[in-house]
């Protein structure tokens, strides 16, 4: 079990003490799902990069910027968005902490009944 409140508290802490401004703690690592905390302090970012196959980012606190085609969206506390099929990047707007949900591949399913349902059959 994690508690979240104090994975903001030590990667906040964390970033502060970094001299990039930002921290990063892989807490979820389960198959094609990870889970990430990730402290960034005002006027720091991640460069843009490319998306997993599958992602969310919700907003712990503070107040965010998702880069990337049109532009950019605003998200502050509270706030959940899955992230673009396509390059983004995130700055932090004030000090902020985010929890980024991803799926690391996606496996094509296979086209027509699947077994459990041929079974019930």
């Amino acid at each position: 079990m994690v508690n979240l409140e104090t994975l903001v508290r030590d990667q906040l802490d964390d970033a502060r003490a970094s001299a990039h401004g930002r921290s990063a703690h892989l807490f979820v690592h389960d198959g094609p799902l990870r889970q990430t905390v990730i402290a960034l302090l005002a006027g720091t970012a991640l460069d843009e990069h490319n998306a997993p196959p599958a992602a969310s980012l919700q907003v712990l606190r503070g107040r965010v910027r998702l880069t990337g085609p049109g532009g950019g969206e605003e998200l502050t506390a509270g706030h959940v968005a899955a992230i673009p099929h396509a390059r983004h990047g995130l700055q932090a707007l004030e000090d902020s902490v985010v929890l980024l949900t991803a799926v690391t591949e996606v496996r094509e399913r296979a086209r027509g009944v699947t077994a459990g349902a041929a079974a019930r059959t």
